[in-house]
């Protein structure tokens, strides 16, 4: 009985030491006080909500200690340098106050501040409450397990709160990761005008990426987004003031203006950074909001471009001498380069399904194609290589009908402009449109296969390298057709079943 008594006294006394270090407890008037100030910041004067639980710890590896050991140890020593620094110049320097105030690193540096109880107490409502007491009493603080980062905000901060002028000008010229560690030791022991100089400093001054994506992190760790709307204004916009234009109308205009520019280079440029733009993952954005360019945009985008096409081969058609003949190259690549540019990030968005289908339909282009000179019309047979391409991949699905009909319209187009493809662009890889192509015969049923090859071969042997080489299709055709015939009606099937009676 006495041995249950002692352990209950005893688990009662480390229950209380754990309360004194945290500063719930004073154990008496005459002995100092330690604890762990809240994390939290709280706008309100009278309470503050709980503390958001802390970030699991990153457990290193051995590599990662052995090799960070020696950067450690210098960044060690030039932080000390730093709060060497700035004791030397603090104000509490001179006239030493009543509360000594001492931070503890986890990796065991310690700093010790003697602070004025009246600057701590007027300054922070977290000190306020806790240094409660007649002027007369002194008082020793310790604040322990800080990072190492923060042991120098810390006395930073403590230095901040001796200034009577403007606090955001004391931090001009200060990267935003420090001013990060001001605002996160500032919110935890509640030096709301520290806190408020931060956010008035963040909001004046430009971001990085990667700073942008600090500050989210840290706003949300010390829950201060709701406390902060004017920082917020450059990531989001108020709906009530926002200008009523659709982020589709938005890209839809972009886009046009790219398809219609007049700088070549320039043209070049926006178009490699829309692309890039266009396929970035929209679950980054901070409000989860997806704004994405439509299907719809994209393939009105591609109707306009395929009617200007007719529009141009039209003309080139209707006589054989033409005063404007390099004005209408020009325009006839630069449609058909358009088109390849919205059937990319077609292709790259999933949808690039339907215009296979609106490519094999177009049976007056591929008409108009076969009568006017391959120098102006090989940029077209692109567009089918392209395509070619997307479903040899498997980019593309399309039914075997679809897949038929974009061949039956376009195939003889390719074979006649592949030699002008390969010549006269650099960005034509003769081995992908191979491939490609080898691919899309092959999905074909096997009677397909065989017509689309066999015209192949007759047109290879009389064309060679100005025709596509896809005899590794033709050989994987031959092995299906006369080698490794496959039956449907053979029953393959190697499951017997065996009906017993039993004599019950």
């Amino acid at each position: 009985m006495a041995a249950s008594n002692r352990d209950r006294d005893r688990e009662r006394q480390v229950s209380v030491s754990a309360m004194i270090k945290q500063g719930f407890i004073p154990d008496s008037p005459a002995t100092p006080l330690s604890f762990s100030p809240s994390r939290t910041f709280s706008s309100s004067s009278s309470s503050s909500p709980p503390p958001p639980p802390p970030p699991p710890p990153h457990t290193q590896t051995l590599f990662e200690m052995m090799s960070g050991s020696k950067l450690s140890d210098e960044n060690r020593r030039r932080m000390q340098d730093r709060v060497s620094k700035l004791l030397q110049h603090a104000p509490f320097q001179a006239n030493p106050g009543d509360v000594s105030v001492t931070v503890v690193g986890k990796d065991g540096f310690r700093v010790t501040m003697d602070v004025d109880k009246s600057v701590l107490s007027n300054k922070s409502r977290f000190f306020a409450g806790k240094l409660r007491g007649g002027s007369s009493q002194s008082h020793t603080v310790e604040i322990s397990e800080c990072e190492s980062d923060d042991v120098e905000a810390y006395v930073e901060v403590v230095v901040l709160m001796y200034c009577d002028d403007n606090v955001k000008k004391k931090l001009l010229g200060q990267p935003v990761s420090k001013i990060l560690s001001l605002l996160k030791v500032s919110a935890a022991i509640m030096f709301d005008i520290g806190v408020a100089a931060c956010l008035d400093y963040l909001e004046a001054i430009p971001w990085t990426e990667d700073e942008q994506e600090e500050i989210m992190s840290q706003l949300g760790y010390l829950q201060l987004h709701h406390s902060v709307p004017q920082l917020l204004l450059r990531l989001s916009s108020d709906p009530s003031t926002a200008p009523r234009t659709s982020a589709d109308d938005i890209f839809a205009n972009l886009l046009t203006s790219v398809l219609q520019a007049k700088d070549d280079k320039a043209r070049r440029e926006m178009k490699a950074l829309l692309s890039k733009l266009f396929l970035e993952d929209p679950s980054c954005s901070y409000d989860r909001t997806k704004h994405d360019i439509s299907k719809d945009t994209l393939y009105h985008l591609c109707h306009n471009c395929i009617t200007s096409l007719v529009l141009c081969l039209s003309e080139v058609s209707s006589t054989t001498e033409r005063p404007d003949r390099g004005a209408l190259i020009t325009e006839i690549a630069r449609e058909a380069d358009n088109i390849q540019w919205i059937v990319d990030i077609l292709i790259a968005k999933k949808m690039g399904d339907e215009f296979v289908k609106i490519w094999a339909d177009q049976k007056e282009l591929a008409a108009l194609h076969s009568r006017v000179p391959t120098v102006y019309r090989h940029e077209i047979s692109r567009i089918t290589a392209q395509l070619c391409i997307g479903i040899g991949r498997g980019d593309i699905l399309v039914p075997k009908e679809t897949r038929f009909s974009l061949l039956s319209t376009w195939l003889e187009a390719l074979y006649e402009d592949f030699g002008w493809m390969r010549r006269a662009s650099k960005a034509v890889d003769k081995k992908s449109v191979e491939d490609g192509l080898s691919q899309t015969i092959l999905t074909l049923p096997l009677p397909q296969q065989q017509a689309l090859l066999l015209k192949w071969f007759d047109r290879f042997l009389n064309k060679g390298d100005d025709c596509p080489n896809i005899q590794k299709a033709f050989e994987i055709w031959w092995r299906r057709a006369f080698i490794r015939k496959y039956s449907a009606d053979t029953d393959h099937s190697k499951l017997q079943i065996t009906v017993c009676d039993y004599q019950s």
